[in-house]
């Protein structure tokens, strides 16, 4: 645990995140890394004295007003739509219901700071701050530019994203990027450097390390994971393609449903078709997805981790990997090329490039020292940067600045 700041107040911390509940089941769709981030942030800043309390959006009518996570962190659920789940991308209409809701209860009781998460909690929570002259810091997570640059006419954003989030850029008191690339990004959206700070998401190193149980695999032959949502841009087939210029090796596709409910899900069916196509169908293997407290053995088990998106705004799975002290080959995108140090942790390859991705994996592979140097190194690396403690240290000088202005630090972790 890090020691906070000595002689400085406790804060009171809002933390909104409309769609990306810390209590969610992850796995889904919409359920996924910011919901960890929120979860995370919230209960490492209360270990340095904070009181924190998290909005989400009640999707559920059985949800009490309040849930507590863990000492110093509260869930508070918002009455905004219909209590159910609604798609992410169709939440757009109840955020002005659940910024009036904010603007209530903190006329009560104002929070010291708000931070929202992703960019419709911006919204929402740039409409209570304005009425009640409270300071915002915001992350996005993810950008609709880069979002819509990649998949074009398959985004299901509103129309809207992209002036709504220069709008949240331009309203907030600070920016709080997760990586480098995306103090690009938002360069290009007319938000300078001088109002970004990069503080990166984290993972649990106590948790995810080189130690532990091993999930049972054949050792005969080398194991590929690739862990994640199942959706095409995360990259499978780019792995499936890989598989087949591998020949001795066997990929685990851990993500989607359930395993027992795997067998319909539609990006499963068309991944198993394109390996059949390849000739690899008898060497894929997929799981489902995984309970939480199975991820680090699945990690421990695999030879090499995989993580071959066409774009990622962070990236936790390296993370989470490298902490296991296992190899990664990701893609040159987003936060990997900020995480994944090549050639010391792993090997970092140009998306959608079978051929690359199969080169990279197949080095490591012949040569079980250089793995393990590579594993080592990757752990080091962690827990030099990525502990949560040092994420919510490096977010809590961000805090104190919005609080008492100062000259901007562009990179505060």
């Amino acid at each position: 645990m890090t020691t906070p700041l000595r002689d400085t107040p406790r804060l009171s911390v809002a933390l909104v995140s409309e769609h990306a509940s810390p209590l969610a089941v992850l796995g889904g769709v919409d359920a996924g890394g910011q919901n960890v981030h929120v979860a995370r942030l919230a209960g490492a800043l209360a270990d340095r004295g904070h009181r924190v309390t998290v909005y989400t959006r009640r999707d559920a009518a059985d949800l009490p007003d309040e849930t507590v996570l863990r000492p110093g962190v509260r869930v508070r659920h918002v009455p905004a739509g219909p209590p159910r789940h609604v798609p992410k991308d169709s939440l757009l209409p109840y955020m002005t219901a659940f910024g009036d809701h904010l603007a209530a209860e903190w006329r009560v009781r104002a929070p010291d700071l708000v931070h929202s998460h992703f960019w419709m909690s911006g919204l929402a929570a740039l409409r209570a701050t304005r009425e009640l002259g409270l300071p915002l810091a915001h992350t996005y997570h993810a950008l609709g530019t880069v979002k819509r640059r990649h998949q074009g006419d398959a985004d299901t954003s509103p129309r809207t994203r992209v002036t709504s989030e220069a709008e949240v850029g331009e309203g907030c008191a600070r920016v709080i990027a997760t990586c480098r690339d995306e103090v690009t990004e938002l360069g290009r959206m007319g938000i300078g450097d001088g109002k970004v700070s990069v503080v990166p998401c984290g993972v649990d190193t106590a948790r995810f390390t080189p130690d532990g149980p091993v999930a049972d695999h054949s050792a005969h032959h080398p194991l590929l994971l690739q862990l994640g949502r199942l959706v095409p841009r995360k990259g499978a087939e780019v792995s499936v393609a890989a598989l087949a210029r591998l020949p001795e090796a066997r990929l685990i596709i851990a993500g989607g449903p359930p395993a027992d409910l795997i067998d319909a899900d539609p990006e499963v069916r068309r991944l198993r078709e394109l390996a059949r196509a390849a000739g690899v169908a008898d060497r894929v293997s997929f799981i489902g997805g995984v309970p939480c407290e199975d991820v680090p053995p699945l990690l421990r088990a695999a030879d090499v981790v995989l993580c071959p998106a066409d774009y990622e705004p962070f990236g936790i799975v390296p993370l989470e990997a490298m902490a296991c002290g296992t190899p990664v080959v990701a893609t040159a995108v987003g936060g990997q090329l900020d995480t994944v140090a090549d050639p010391d942790c792993g090997r970092l390859v140009p998306p959608r490039d079978p051929a690359a991705l199969a080169h990279a994996v197949g080095e490591l592979l012949m040569d079980g020292e250089l793995r393990a140097a590579c594993g080592a190194a990757g752990r080091r690396r962690v827990l030099a940067r990525y502990g949560w403690d040092q994420v919510a240290a490096g977010t809590e000088v961000v805090y104190r600045g919005v609080l008492s202005p100062r000259p901007a630090v562009t990179e505060v972790a």
